[in-house]
């Protein structure tokens, strides 16, 4: 591990695995209580998808990852709200859009595609300054959210209707987790790839429900899972020359075995945490 500490591009990456991994955990947690695990993919493919197209167009992939997300995470609540519509449909149709989009983009684009299709399993050790530093402003916004508004979160995955009557402005919370969920796969879809974000989200909070009935653990557990699996995967896509978004989502998918296997919710055992 010592060439990550004298190679300028391997610390970036490392830095980057670390703050995406905790930043996808810690949305996660959202999206597996609240059910919105589909709402996550959707999001996340609708990032790649506003990518490509952005660089058939040729803008910077990342302006057209972020326009995609934001209105990814944006179409999905309304569609929804619309009568005759439930959550499944909008999602459904959401995704079958931008992955046609995706597709589309794909197929057009001139050339060897090279650029386009590093987008799919992401490239953590071409992560730039700015990457950087945008991932950490996404995380700072993501993580100020969750602190300050922690109780009306509890709340709201407590009892959604109670929350309501309670005067909790349930719909605003909503839609602004959502928004945050699309700033964060946008900003970390060059590191981790289109295809593969979406476990990144999910599977480090499942991981955590396994091990807690606190919301508060729940977060930081999910964020270390995250960081964690982001972390070792980069090193193991580093010296095995494998694609590091696919060593990321293997090492968290075992590491959520390994928590399915030793949790004591199985038993049901109540953790003090």
């Amino acid at each position: 591990m010592e060439e990550f500490f004298y190679y300028a591009f391997l610390q970036r990456a490392l830095l980057m695995a670390l703050i995406g991994g905790a930043v996808c955990g810690a949305m996660g947690v959202f999206v597996v209580l609240w059910r919105m695990s589909l709402v996550g993919m959707c999001v996340s493919h609708a990032s790649f998808a506003g990518a490509l197209l952005g660089l058939w167009l040729g803008l910077p992939p990342l302006a057209g990852a972020l326009v995609a997300s934001l209105g990814a995470a944006s179409a999905v609540g309304p569609l929804a709200e619309r009568p005759g519509f439930s959550l499944d449909t909008a999602m459904g149709v959401v995704f079958a859009v931008v992955m046609s989009l995706a597709m589309l983009a794909l197929g057009l684009m001139p050339g060897a595609k090279t650029e386009g299709l590093s987008l799919i399993w992401g490239s953590l050790l071409s992560v730039t300054i700015f990457d950087l530093q945008l991932m950490a402003g996404a995380g700072l916004l993501i993580f100020l959210f969750i602190f300050l508004f922690f109780k009306e979160i509890e709340a709201i995955m407590g009892q959604r209707h109670a929350a309501a009557a309670a005067g909790i402005p349930v719909r605003k919370i909503y839609y602004a987790c959502l928004i945050l969920l699309g700033l964060g796969v946008a900003f970390a879809l060059k590191a981790i790839g289109g295809l593969l974000i979406y476990a990144l989200i999910v599977t480090p909070a499942a991981t955590a429900l396994q091990l807690t009935y606190s919301l508060s653990y729940m977060f930081w557990l999910s964020a270390l899972f995250g960081a964690i699996a982001s972390t070792l995967g980069l090193g193991l896509s580093f010296y095995w020359a494998v694609p590091p978004g696919a060593a990321i989502v293997l090492l968290s998918a075992s590491i959520l075995v390994i928590a399915m296997w030793l949790s004591p919710k199985k038993q049901g055992v109540h953790p003090s945490h």
